[in-house]
């Protein structure tokens, strides 16, 4: 059920059928024993070895590891960007929301929002008329003319957000997309994205670098080693939303998952 006060977001999402690597249909996201490997100006990388991960429908799984563990390589893998060397991915259908917004500078923030839409088919006026009314759910109303530019940071994301969203895939693959923001800005954004997607249930597969935001949204964390990245440890979170993260068990479950990185 939505958290108390949660943005009410309501969009038809098309069926789609499972997206499958090595493996029968998924539902979710499941990686198994993965590896991958890329050429280089020095050579081969070795992303991931043996890396796995599962996430149940409309499950939030948060993945942390050090720089350069393969975070980013495990994300393109969900969404069919890359295939592995050896293992198995099962994803349903899924998009990729990177770091950086990606606002395209020349459209307004509703045709931002309304270019999966578009892209998908949808008549121009019919996409915009589609993304709308969700820009005052999202506390954007008023603000659907603005340029990416004239935007704060935290209502850049919520737009790109809501284009991730209306890409009508039922799995997110959502790449530290707070990253950039300020610390107040970043913390309310990870509530109202809690609480959209409370409202919105998908699968989430959310790389972040910071271990509280993961312990705050996720259902449970996986730690990763350095690379070559592989799952090395799990939290289970099974704290009811929304969470504090001032909250006694919150801050515990939090230094569990800096003692794996450790």
């Amino acid at each position: 059920m939505p958290a108390k006060g949660a943005t009410t977001i309501r969009l038809e999402a098309p069926v789609q059928e499972p997206r499958t690597v090595g493996g029968p249909a998924a539902r979710g996201v499941r990686v198994d024993a993965v590896s991958f490997s890329y050429r280089s100006r020095r050579g081969t990388v070795h992303a991931l070895a043996g890396m796995s991960l599962r996430a149940a429908p409309t499950e939030i799984v948060a993945v942390v590891g050090p720089s350069g563990c393969g975070k980013s390589t495990l994300l393109e893998l969900v969404c069919g960007l890359q295939r592995p060397d050896a293992g198995r991915v099962e994803a349903d259908p899924a998009v990729y929301m990177p770091q950086r917004d990606l606002l395209l500078p020349w459209a307004s923030a509703l045709d931002n929002a309304a270019l999966p839409l578009v892209v998908r088919g949808m008549g121009r006026a019919q996409a915009r008329s589609r993304a709308r009314p969700v820009f005052a759910q999202l506390g954007l109303a008023g603000f659907e003319k603005a340029m990416p530019h004239e935007l704060s940071g935290g209502m850049r994301q919520r737009v790109a957000f809501l284009r991730t969203l209306l890409a009508g895939k039922p799995v997110l693959a959502l790449d530290e997309p707070f990253a950039a923001l300020d610390a107040l800005t970043r913390a309310q954004t990870q509530g109202w994205l809690a609480d959209a997607l409370a409202s919105e249930p998908r699968t989430v597969v959310l790389v972040t670098h910071d271990v509280e935001e993961a312990v705050v949204l996720g259902d449970r964390v996986v730690v990763m080693s350095p690379r070559p990245g592989r799952d090395v440890a799990e939290v289970v979170i099974g704290l009811p939303r929304p969470r504090s993260r001032t909250d006694a068990a919150v801050v515990r479950l939090r230094e569990r998952a800096l003692e794996a990185l450790a």
